[in-house]
């Protein structure tokens, strides 16, 4: 009966005589059959995870789209708001006896020399762009013996003979 053997010592309750019937045994699966069984979900399993981030960059792509449009509003409404102060200032300076010369000119003198500290401070950021810290950490420092003949400073060397000198090198 279906592959089930009769358990002699388990009677059915109330019943003298009758056999209760136990399953079968299964064999736990080997390390072999644990391993294809791996193999065989796993293109379901990477193509889940890539379905999945394929929806989140699409979503991720959206909300920057929206978060660019918003600082293009915010900065377009920020210089206007500058225009208008630095308007009011100026009306309120010639109504007070400056000539509108000098107002004008001392506005500009500020404007540009703010925009000179702005344009300075981006600029010491800027080496940052460049991960500096990341590119130490994976480089592989040379041996002496190679330093002169590997490196970024000996790819771009003359075929000469000699390589470039490299940053913080002794000579």
């Amino acid at each position: 009966m279906d592959g089930a053997t009769p358990d002699p010592g388990a009677a059915a309750p109330g019943v003298a005589g009758v056999e209760r019937l136990v399953p079968p045994r299964e064999q736990p699966p080997g390390l072999l059959a644990a391993l294809c069984g791996l193999v065989s979900e796993l293109p379901g399993l990477v193509s889940d995870r890539v379905h999945l981030l394929s929806l989140e960059l699409k979503r991720a792509s959206r909300a920057l789209a929206q978060m660019l449009a918003l600082v293009v509003a915010a900065a377009v409404l920020s210089v206007t708001a500058w225009f208008a102060l630095w308007a009011a200032l100026a009306a309120a300076a010639i109504e007070a006896g400056v000539p509108w010369g000098w107002v004008a000119a001392s506005v500009l003198a500020f404007n540009v020399g703010v925009a000179a500290l702005a344009v300075r401070l981006a600029l010491k950021q800027a080496r940052l762009l460049t991960l500096p810290a990341t590119v130490r950490s994976l480089t592989v420092a040379p041996s002496r013996g190679e330093a002169a003949t590997t490196g970024p400073a000996a790819a771009s060397a003359p075929l000469t003979g000699t390589a470039a000198p490299q940053p913080g090198a002794t000579p």
